[in-house]
């Protein structure tokens, strides 16, 4: 297995941390890709020899068509690294639900008004949004024009090239190794998926070797710390002996986040991750915890959290991204994971996410880090936004 996240070169003057995989890269297939099968003709078999054709009638060539609008090739195959094919076809099965609306307007002969207005329609009806629907309209309208573009197989791929552009900023692998532990808080609604998303990361990083620990900050909520526990054994012994679990019954949640970082120093963990109890962004004195929980982290190691998740379940289309502005205005978020985008028509959100990023102050961008598409552990992968726009509008 192939590592999950990006490790930070030590500087010189500091002890050199534990060596972590490059994160940059995606999870490996659960099953090794099958060799492809070579044709060997039967010794049994015997080919007659080929026959003399008789001529045909002299008839004058007829000239091939000419066609103004080049012919559409799909993306060569070296587009998506072949360890990442297994993810990009799970992918394309998670997001038929919101690529199938936008796919079929590309089925006609014609490109024209219709077409665009019918490409409108299907963007909304996906949750891009009004402004992002808009831009890769727009953007659409000139890469068609200048590519001079005519049959809507062009034009479709032309689509795919402004949906990853669009998404590209989004695009940003998860760095471990700047701190020890690096401190990764995480928030997110009630049933986003926030407490399965951290088993699968610890998984992950227990698989390459990090040491984890987890604290348990959702003690409101019956049988947290043993949701969390299921995925630090699920391993087995030797993914056990890599994570611990701090965890109170019914105890503040802040405290638990500070004996959490404390526990994570003194017995040299490499990560920490905070899993903090689910919340309506609505709720202001919610918010005000969150607050109070990532301050007091800060206090028990200065800098920390140094990394703030929000997981998003891509189920809710828009209110998605009133989500990731809320969370982002009490925490100042650092990345997002996006789930269960296999069970959605709405995951034209993550365009509304990145013209939202694209347009704030400062130029911090919030990436997408992780994309879900299932409830298994290889349905959790690096975000990537060629792949999710070829999927889209495969």
């Amino acid at each position: 297995m192939f590592s999950f996240f990006k490790k930070k070169a030590p500087s010189p003057a500091t002890p050199t941390a534990p060596d972590l995989r490059d994160f940059a890269s995606a999870l490996p297939s659960v099953l090794p890709a099958a060799p492809a099968p070579q044709f060997t003709p039967s010794p049994s078999i015997a080919l007659p020899p080929p026959q003399p054709v008789p001529p045909a009638a002299t008839a004058p060539p007829r000239p091939a068509p000419v066609s103004a609008t080049p012919a559409f090739s799909a993306p060569p195959p070296e587009e998506v690294a072949p360890a990442r094919r297994p993810w990009l076809d799970r992918l394309k099965l998670g997001l038929r639900r919101t690529g199938a609306g936008i796919t079929q307007v590309f089925t006609g002969t014609r490109i024209d008004d219709a077409l665009y207005e019918e490409l409108e329609a299907a963007l909304l009806m996906a949750d891009a949004g009004v402004q992002a629907t808009e831009h890769l309209l727009s953007d659409l309208k000139r890469r068609v024009k200048e590519a001079k573009a005519g049959d809507p197989a062009a034009v479709k791929a032309l689509l795919a090239d402004a949906v990853a552009d669009l998404l590209l900023p989004l695009q940003r692998p998860l760095v471990l190794g700047e701190a020890q532990p690096t401190v990764i808080m995480v928030a997110g609604v009630n049933g986003a998926g926030k407490t399965t998303s951290i088993g699968k990361l610890t998984r992950h990083l227990a698989d390459d070797g990090v040491k984890v620990l987890l604290a348990a900050a959702d003690t409101f909520r019956a049988a947290a710390r043993e949701q969390l526990a299921v995925w630090a054994t699920r391993a087995g012994e030797p993914m056990t002996r890599r994570v611990d679990i701090v965890s109170q019954d019914g105890g503040d949640p802040a405290a638990v986040s500070y004996d959490a970082v404390k526990a994570g120093q003194a017995r040299g963990c490499e990560v920490v991750i905070v899993d903090t109890a689910g919340r309506l962004s609505t709720q202001s004195h919610l918010m005000d915890e969150l607050g109070k929980i990532q301050r007091t982290i800060g206090k028990a190691m200065p800098g920390a959290p140094h990394e703030v998740l929000l997981v998003v379940d891509g189920n809710t289309g828009q209110n998605a991204l009133a989500q990731v502005k809320a969370f982002d205005a009490v925490l100042g978020l650092t990345g997002l994971i996006i789930t269960k985008l296999d069970g959605t028509a709405k995951g034209g959100v993550l365009a509304a996410i990145a013209l939202w990023a694209r347009a704030r102050e400062h130029g911090r961008i919030v990436p997408v880090y992780f994309i879900g598409v299932g409830e298994r552990l290889e349905d959790l992968e690096t975000f990537d936004a060629r792949e999710f726009a070829l999927a889209l509008l495969s």
